[in-house]
């Protein structure tokens, strides 16, 4: 699709939106309006209703992950304003995420609260996360620092496995089938009764996959690049009087896919990603006015590259082992007005192990830790609202890092909303950035990199109603200090400067049984030295959706439609075209507990690609059939 087609349709929707409805600005397309105004922790670090977030904030509600079928998380979140991704060949493989342009190493991921981000190279391991034992996801964009320290420029993404019910006793299972020989299992039960709650969740999935590399990459194997992944998740709460409880969670995930390290041999090299998140809290009511909460967590995050044939000898495996302490207390000032006030402790442990011919050995250093403290002020007077945030990070390697966020929002109407926001945001250099011993090519991380800084200001309109909703927001991040390769290759240093610039509109409407919803991204993330767009980024993203109720049937339709990106390449960059994309899905209820669901992604079976050297999937169905105690 040229970019001259994707304007034009950005300008139909531009004047269309008025008509279509008016959308909150985390309304995503490729989401219904939910009928309960959702509650988010995520952007002050306490309860607020969605409606009244100052930041430009969305959540993705379970109803649409429990459908998302075989599309993976990474596809899920593509379907919200602001983020892209980009995969080495499937879901199985290394993911990029892109929020407001930022890199993926610029956006925290969270799950359940605990950073999941390694400490290796900054990398997400999106690919362990399957949409089927998340209950929802919370998403704010823009830099966040202040609220959660280092690696939150573009925004930051909360993660939420599945909660206990209400009721005494609930179960579900689903098992689906589909294209390339895909296959899914999920099964759990859920419960509540005098004072105990617990969840237990477990799934299972596989596929044969499809060919990851084409003629493109220097290590094309025309083989099919299959999986297997499987996870478990569960919660344990007691609550002995009201609002005193414990609650502990666990979660555990695998997945073993398969890649192309070399061109010259039949083999199936492997990349296994084991994510493994566990924490204990105690959230106690000390008075009318203050709450405490006391958290201990583990995370772990673990790949290993399995090569065989050509480079048998190049295997890896990092890993990164996070402990993470917090204790955060909510205190009520008045009526509208709250400050949280919390301390939290990270002790980061990172190594990395590559046998190759040359010998290339673990980190120089293993371990670091930061202290943190953390205000947040939130006040509602009348028509005016105010949001403050003030973080210090002190950091063993680096030292202190102090950012701070200010958000205003005032009341148009009961409806309409004005907002303008400045944040600053910061990513502390990784193990690899700082401690990559020397290898056989000269090349070694430097001990004396800087974090890199950002600036954020926004300003925004937010429209909300019973069956509407509406956003606009513009947005400028500029972010200096960018750790880049030297010249020379032989190191990394501070020297890159990079704008991030965009406009986003957002819309849904509910006419009866029908909703409509549709998003258009128009963004200019440029590198300001060079001048070039940064790479795997659009520059126009729009995003459509319809979806209808015909009794026991919901039937559903979407769009992506994306601009030309570039990709790395020598001695020029390459090109990558853009593309649009067309999903079919239905739903159907054959009884009261069962229902039988179908997705139909890439239904005009569009060639097209996200990284330079990989294919993405053709035309692919899915059915699902999905039981519910």
């Amino acid at each position: 699709m040229k970019s001259r087609s994707l304007r034009r349709c950005a300008g139909v929707l531009a004047c269309a939106a008025p008509l279509a409805g008016h959308a909150q600005a985390g309304t995503a397309a490729g989401q219904p309006i939910p009928e309960l105004d959702p509650v988010v922790v995520t952007a002050a670090r306490s309860p607020q209703l969605l409606r009244n977030v100052l930041a430009d904030a969305s959540v993705i509600e379970h109803d649409t992950l429990a459908r998302a079928g075989q599309s993976s998380l990474a596809e899920v979140l593509a379907q919200q304003h602001g983020i892209e991704f980009a995969d080495s060949g499937g879901p199985q493989s290394v993911t990029s995420l892109f929020m407001r342009g930022a890199n993926s190493n610029q956006t925290l991921v969270l799950l359940n609260g605990q950073r999941i981000n390694n400490a290796n190279g900054g990398g997400i391991a999106l690919n362990a996360l399957p949409p089927q034992a998340i209950e929802r996801i919370e998403i704010v964009r823009g830099a966040a620092s202040s609220l959660y320290g280092a690696d939150a420029i573009g925004g930051v993404i909360n993660i939420i496995t599945r909660e206990p019910g209400d009721k005494a006793l609930s179960a579900y299972a689903n098992a689906g089938y589909g294209t390339y020989g895909t296959s899914r299992y999920d099964a759990g039960v859920s419960g509540a009764a005098d004072g105990f709650s617990y969840s237990l969740s477990t799934g299972y999935g596989q596929s044969h996959g499809f060919n990851a590399t084409n003629r493109r990459s220097f290590s094309y194997n025309p083989d099919k690049d299959s999986y297997y992944q499987n996870y478990a998740t569960g919660t344990l709460g007691y609550e002995w009087r009201p609002e005193q409880k414990v609650v502990a969670q666990v979660y555990r995930s695998r997945i073993n896919g398969g890649y192309d390290a070399s061109a010259s041999y039949d083999y199936n090299d492997r990349y296994i990603q084991d994510l493994q998140a566990y924490s204990l809290a105690s959230e106690n009511r000390l008075t009318r006015y203050w709450k405490s909460t006391l958290r201990a967590g583990y995370v772990e995050d673990k790949n290993d590259s399995r090569a065989e044939g050509m480079f048998e000898d190049n295997n890896t495996r990092f890993r990164t082992r996070q402990m993470q302490y917090l204790w955060q207390n909510d205190f009520t000032l008045a009526a509208g007005q709250t400050l949280t006030l919390a301390y939290e402790h990270l002790d980061q442990r990172a190594d990395g192990q590559m046998s190759t011919p040359t010998g290339i050995g673990n980190y120089t250093e293993t371990r670091r830790h930061v202290n943190s403290y953390t205000g947040v002020y939130l006040g509602d007077f009348g028509r005016h609202h105010v949001q403050a945030s003030l973080r210090n990070d002190d950091n063993s390697q680096f030292g202190n890092h102090t950012t701070g966020g200010l958000a205003y929002g005032f009341d148009l109407t009961p409806n309409l909303r004005a907002t303008v926001a400045a944040n600053t945001g910061f990513r502390a250099p990784s193990f690899n950035d700082l401690y990559t011993p020397t290898s056989a090519f000269g090349y070694r991380g430097n001990p004396d990199l800087k974090p890199e800084e950002s600036r954020n200001a926004e300003i925004g309109l937010k429209y909300q109603d019973e069956d509407s909703e509406l956003g606009v927001v513009y947005y400028q991040t500029r972010i200096k200090n960018l750790i880049q390769v030297t010249e020379d290759f032989s190191t990394v240093e501070n020297v890159g400067r990079a704008r991030l610039q965009g406009f986003t509109i957002s819309g849904a409407h509910r006419f009866g049984n029908t909703r409509l919803r549709a998003s258009l991204d128009l963004s200019n993330p440029r590198n300001e030295d060079t001048g070039k767009q940064l790479l795997r980024r659009a520059r126009t993203v729009l995003r459509a959706g319809i979806d209808h109720r015909f009794d026991r049937l919901l039937v559903g339709a979407e769009w992506y439609a994306s601009d030309e990106r570039y990709d790395y390449g020598f001695p020029e960059e390459k090109r990558l075209g853009g593309y649009g994309l067309v999903n079919l899905t239905a739903a159907y209820d054959l009884s009261r507990n069962m229902q039988v669901q179908v997705r139909w992604n890439n239904v005009l079976g569009q060639r097209y690609t996200l990284a330079d050297g990989y294919n993405t999937a053709g035309s692919n169905a899915f059915v699902n059939l999905s039981w519910r105690m």
